[in-house]
């Protein structure tokens, strides 16, 4: 029994029981709403990971055949680049992605997910990478 299971399952008498209800009528849509703007985030995110490994195999491949070329240690170093257009201009494309931002893009629902656990460990509670809610047993008091 994990997430909200935990909430719904009866405890014994309530003195207060549409408090209990109303608060886990709460959860729920919390829940729900968190699963619902994370699950959203999801296709973005992938195109962007999909676009920073494109970038970044371009730029290795490309790296790769200026290192190996005979002629860039011969020459300077801008006329070396300048014959090398394809290492060139994926090198500048990553360098402009990771100052767009590419690096959060690509982790953004962990980073909610991450964010959301630090709040929800004030009330005993935590929550996955999809965001589904768990509810951590109290401690016993004796």
């Amino acid at each position: 029994m994990n997430s909200l299971e935990q909430a719904e399952a009866p405890r014994g008498v309530s003195v207060m029981p549409a408090v209990v209800s109303g608060s886990c009528r709460d959860l729920k849509a919390f829940e729900r709403r968190l699963t619902e703007y994370i699950h959203c985030l999801q296709p973005a995110t992938g195109r962007w990971r999909m676009l920073l490994i494109v970038v970044s195999v371009c730029t290795a491949t490309g790296a790769w055949n200026w290192l190996i070329d005979p002629e860039t240690q011969k020459v300077s170093f801008f006329t070396s680049l300048w014959n090398h257009p394809f290492f060139t201009i994926s090198c500048i494309t990553l360098i402009g992605l990771f100052f767009a931002g590419i690096h959060k893009r690509v982790v953004a629902p962990s980073i909610i997910a991450a964010r959301c656990r630090t709040v929800l460990a004030e009330y005993n509670m935590s929550c996955d990478d999809t965001g589904k809610l768990i509810l951590k047993p109290r401690p016993h008091v004796q």
